[in-house]
Parts: structure tokens; C-alpha cells; sequence
């Protein structure tokens, strides 16, 4: 059974990060102020904010599924990502362990073709920065997909997510640690990439799990 499973964030011994969590919460930015078409329903976030957590995963946003739930992950991507990790549901939920900040909040809702919309960009720009300066304990950055990796590597990222997760090696650091780790999505519609690009399960998915069980000290 999972542990603990907050619905949209939870600390150890923060106030300060505490009361953040209690701001995002509450915000409604992306219908009040919306930098483009409001939020289509009641935000519901969905993160993890840890005091503790030396990992963070910077996914994209909430689906359908985790917007029901209000849990990060409750989906078949999140059961191929803890794959890719290496470790459990249990595991996976415990803050201690990881922090969840995707680059969206809040579920976009579906365009008129019934895929997921892209995250809002209120939310990474809006809280972001204050979020990550209060947990400077984070040691590696899961960079989900191209949104994570076009606003944590910059310039340092390559013209297609297909290069720039085949260049990992280009963000480990010289001691042979990684900071800023791009990955795909694991959603199923990545089936297909997958297949054709072998060196990620190969290659990457061994270094993932090696660092993953360093951080957590197992």
C-alpha cells in the first residue's frame, strides 16, 4: 500500500514552505489572470513540496485521472515511472523521498481531439522559483518531457527531446553525478518512441536507478 499520499503537497518541518503550499492551494490565477484561455474548470493542485527530499520530478501536469484523484502519478505513467526509477509505490509517496512539481498544477483539460492540452504557463512562472529556494536540499531534477527541459536546461538543451535525452551524459557533472536528468514522458503514447530509441532503457534507465538508490541511501 502507498504511503503518504497528499493530495497536493506536504511537509516535514516548514512553516515557511507550509504556508507556501496553503498559497498554491488557493490559487486561482489561471482563471482570474489567465496569460491565455482560462482554466476550463476549479483548479485542483496537484504537487509535492518537501523540506527533506534530495529528488524532485518536473513532470508536466495533472491528467484526467490525477485530477480525480488529486494524487500525482495514479495512472499507467506513473506505474512505468516508478519503474524507471526502481522503486515502489510506497516508496514514491513518501516525501521524505521525493517532491513532485510539475510544470503545470493543475489538469489544462483536453483539446477537441481529446489529448491533454499543455500545461499552463501561470503556474511554473508564478511559483517555481519560490518553491525550489525553499527546498535547497533538492540534489536531482527529473526533467519530464520537453517543457521541463526547455525551462531547466535552457540553452543548454538540444533542438529535439530526442537528442537532448540521448545527450544525458552532457548534464552529469564531472565527479559523475547528475543534477538535471532529461527524460521522456512515460505515457503510454511514448510506446513507439521507446521502441525506437533502445539506448534509454539500455543506457539511461540503469543510471537512473543507480542514482536514485544513492539519493534514498538504499
Amino acid at each position: 500500500m502507498p504511503g503518504p499520499t497528499p493530495s497536493s503537497g506536504e511537509t516535514s518541518s516548514s512553516p515557511r514552505l507550509e504556508r507556501l503550499l496553503e498559497n498554491v492551494r488557493s490559487c486561482d490565477h489561471c482563471r482570474q489572470n489567465p496569460s491565455g484561455p482560462p482554466l476550463p474548470h476549479p483548479p485542483r493542485p496537484v504537487l509535492v513540496a518537501s523540506p527533506v527530499a534530495k529528488i524532485c520530478i518536473i513532470g508536466q501536469a495533472p491528467g484526467t485521472r490525477v485530477h480525480a484523484s488529486g494524487k500525482p502519478f495514479t495512472d499507467p505513467s506513473g506505474n512505468r515511472l516508478r519503474d524507471w526509477l526502481g522503486v515502489s509505490a510506497e516508496q514514491f509517496y513518501d516525501s521524505r523521498n521525493f517532491a513532485i512539481i510539475p510544470m503545470g498544477f493543475c489538469f489544462p483539460g483536453l483539446n477537441d481531439k481529446g489529448a491533454d492540452l499543455p500545461p499552463r504557463k501561470e503556474c511554473a512562472e508564478k511559483w517555481h522559483e519560490e518553491l525550489f529556494e525553499l527546498m535547497p536540499q533538492i540534489r536531482l531534477k527529473l526533467l519530464i518531457g520537453m517543457y521541463a527541459q526547455r525551462r531547466y536546461l535552457g540553452k543548454r538543451r538540444k533542438k529535439t527531446l530526442s537528442e537532448t535525452v540521448r545527450c544525458w551524459r552532457d548534464y552529469i557533472e564531472e565527479e559523475g553525478r547528475a543534477v538535471e536528468l532529461p527524460l521522456p514522458h512515460p505515457s503510454w503514447r511514448n510506446n513507439a518512441w521507446l521502441r525506437k530509441n533502445p539506448f534509454f532503457e539500455h543506457d539511461v534507465v540503469p543510471f537512473l536507478r543507480t542514482e536514485i538508490k544513492t539519493l534514498l541511501g538504499s
